[in-house]
């Protein structure tokens, strides 16, 4: 009998946590249901020169500031028919809190900048939060610092547990010009760049002909 499932392995996208410090994994966050679109912006970072400069024209300043924009759903639904004891007691409230804590400071380190203020002290250093990074296949992981997030919970359990809920995600990805090429960070930002510019080497170039022209 063949072992074939009968249907490929549907990879998620997802966020993963790092310690930047150390770059042990904390926690892995995957999404239920892929996004049916994936937005990307990339704003190019030229040098900006006055006009008629040509060689300040073509440079580049450094990697352009990308970001990516997509909405996911999570459904608890199917929990719900078994019995999942997490769900039928908080609904989505875990997993969505799992996301929320990425924007926040820690309550321990909210009181701890209180004491710490309380006590005469000057200067608040702001907390490192965890790296996060944003996995959507093999050839997307890259470094990014949340710049959007809403939620809108469609429906609700007995409790008001939410139990359907759309994500609006954006995301800044994090280049060595924010954090430097000796972190974990900028060393994912570059096996990210590294990644595309394997893909643009293996693309098969045009022709002129297909321009409609017979060279440049």
């Amino acid at each position: 009998m063949s072992s074939f499932p009968g249907s490929p392995r549907l990879l998620k996208g997802g966020i993963v946590l790092i310690d930047p410090l150390s770059g042990v994994t904390q926690r892995v966050i995957p999404l239920q249901y892929n996004p049916d679109t994936l937005t990307r912006t990339l704003q190019i970072r030229g040098v900006g020169a006055e006009s008629g400069d040509r060689i300040e024209a073509l440079r580049l300043k450094g990697p352009p500031t990308e970001s990516f924009k997509l909405e996911a759903e999570i459904d608890a639904t199917d929990q719900m028919e078994v019995a999942n004891r997490q769900v039928t007691t908080a609904g989505l409230h875990p997993v969505l809190a799992a996301l929320e804590v990425l924007v926040y400071p820690s309550s321990a380190t909210l009181q701890a900048n209180h004491a710490a203020a309380a006590s005469g002290s000057l200067e608040i250093v702001a907390a490192e939060a965890l790296l996060t990074v944003f996995v959507f296949g093999s050839k997307r992981i890259a470094p990014v610092r949340f710049t959007e997030f809403s939620v809108t919970e469609e429906a609700f359990d007995t409790s008001l547990n939410p139990i359907r809920a759309k994500l609006s995600l954006g995301m800044r990805v994090l280049t060595v010009d924010d954090v430097g090429f000796n972190e974990k960070s900028g060393a994912l930002f570059m096996s990210y760049l590294r990644a595309k510019e394997q893909m643009a080497a293996a693309y098969q170039a045009g022709t002129f002909g297909a321009l409609g022209i017979s060279g440049i």
